[in-house]
């Protein structure tokens, strides 16, 4: 594994990842046929979490499918070639420091160009995923807009069910860029151009997972994806609408989202568990497709961990470089598991001195306001190991109590689909496992000598142990 230094340039183009994966054994193949209407999608969740699966062959398709890509720590960190922490290091690089795209003239994805004739329900063997859903979604691709006021562009991800040959009804959350972009382009009684990149760089792909107070409207996320891998991200001229297409894409769906036209969207099964209900979307228009001569076609369960931990290393990264720079007692953060790498967090402070007593929640209190989708914080001392939750459920089960230190913000907005809010506004809540400065020696935990024997020193097996303690017949009685 790589390690946390992060070298000046990074290659993290689709099948380069792909390639690192391989060759550390993070990927396995299934070589049998596999249907795209549920079975596909059944088997990504069944292996959720685990190694990246590889479908080469597709029922009613030509094109080899991949899924579970991002969905651990492991593959992460192999598709990167480094560890988690220096991943985090990539993202905060690309925040501070974003590179204007390169212009190319050669350009991977539009290797075939098809303008007229085409149908996407037959080019792109997307997925029905679960029987509840509405219909064929695709799941993975990272759409670009030029904002047509600002000229910046913005790269995230929404779902597209498949309507027909040309269109597909896209999912448009408020709050989000995309939608301001085509609000605008609405004002100005046009539709909006965009381009849907689906197996593309994974630094576009990092990019397009950060929100918050870090990812500004005015910040251009090709820009910033560049910053990420250290080199600037190669795109193309679109063929059919004035926008710039990432060149290192397998597919690019070119097309503009109609000022004046919705479809029935929905349901679908999202990444929080539940199907999000079905409602009136905004249709786009595919004005063209251009791919590789032999593409492959990435997809995501939508209720599935790849959706989740997407998010993950970009805001922790962008947490802690709110906290950092206002409580320089916060050490490290953990969105967590369990919250969905999104609702809960866990903070590790280092208090010094008895001026640092209250810092904490300080710190609470800056990571509500950096990240509206966090619910609930615990913030423990710096012995907590904050990757453990045993470590940190022992922080509060021996350092919290709940009369003082347990403390509520009631009526904050957080994320529309937790359903337990009302539309979004719910109750956050803040927990502080912390102990004050002057009281450390007392809850410091005991500690043994230090060892450097490993397990692999010693001998399973029963007939051993028999042997070493001195006893006979098959069982230790």
């Amino acid at each position: 594994m790589g390690s946390t230094l992060q070298p000046e340039i990074l290659d993290t183009r689709f099948r380069s990842a792909l390639a690192r994966l391989a060759q550390r054994g993070r990927i396995l193949t299934y070589e049998k046929l596999v249907d795209p209407h549920l079975e596909l999608a059944a088997m990504l969740k069944k292996h959720d979490g685990k190694q990246v699966l590889l479908f080469p062959s597709v029922k009613g398709a030509d094109v080899p499918v991949v899924g579970n890509l991002l969905s651990s720590r492991e593959n992460c960190e192999a598709g990167f070639g480094l560890d988690f922490r220096g991943i985090r290091g990539l993202v905060q690089r690309a925040l501070g420091g974003p590179l204007k795209p390169e212009l190319v003239k050669e350009v991977p994805v539009q290797e075939v160009v098809l303008r007229t004739g085409f149908d996407i329900t037959k080019i792109i063997p997307a997925l029905f995923h679960a029987p509840g859903d509405a219909g064929r979604y695709i799941t993975a691709g990272i759409v670009v807009v030029k904002d047509p006021v600002t000229g910046i562009y913005n790269a995230s991800y929404h779902r597209l069910q498949l309507l027909g040959s040309d269109r597909v009804a896209i999912k448009l959350d408020f709050g989000r860029h995309l939608r301001l972009a085509f609000e605008r382009a609405k004002e100005q009684g046009r539709s909006l151009p965009v381009a849907v990149c689906i197996g593309t760089d994974l630094a576009l792909h990092f990019t397009a997972a950060t929100m918050g107070s870090q990812m500004p409207e005015s910040a251009d996320e090709l820009a910033v994806a560049g910053g990420l891998a250290g080199r600037p991200l190669t795109v193309g001229k679109a063929v059919s609408q004035d926008i710039l297409v990432p060149a290192e894409s397998e597919f690019v769906l070119e097309g503009e989202i109609l000022a004046d036209e919705v479809a029935p969207e929905g349901p679908f099964g999202e990444f929080v568990g539940f199907a999000a209900p079905a409602a009136d979307a905004p249709v786009l228009k595919i004005t063209a497709v251009t791919h590789r001569l032999r593409p492959i076609y990435h997809v995501i369960n939508g209720f599935g961990r790849e959706t989740i931990i997407l998010r993950k290393y970009v805001l922790e990264a962008s947490l802690l470089k709110v906290l950092q720079s206002a409580i320089p007692i916060v050490t490290d953060v953990e969105m967590t598991s369990g919250g969905l790498h999104r609702f809960h967090a866990v903070i590790q402070v280092h208090k010094q001195s008895r001026q640092h007593n209250g810092l904490q929640r300080n710190a609470i209190l800056a990571a509500f306001g950096a990240l509206k989708d966090l619910d609930l914080i615990t913030v423990v001392d710096h012995d907590i190991d904050i990757r453990d939750p045993i470590d940190v459920e022992y922080a509060v089960a021996t350092r919290m109590e709940a009369s003082a230190d347990l403390f509520m913000i009631p009526g904050a907005r957080g994320h529309e689909y937790v359903r337990v809010s009302k539309e979004g506004v719910r109750t956050k809540l803040g927990i502080d496992a912390t102990v004050p400065f002057e009281d450390q020696d007392k809850f410091r935990r005991v500690e043994f000598a230090p060892t450097p024997v490993e397990l692999s020193e010693f001998t399973a097996g029963e007939a051993v142990a028999r042997n070493a303690l001195g006893v006979a017949g098959s069982n230790i009685t």
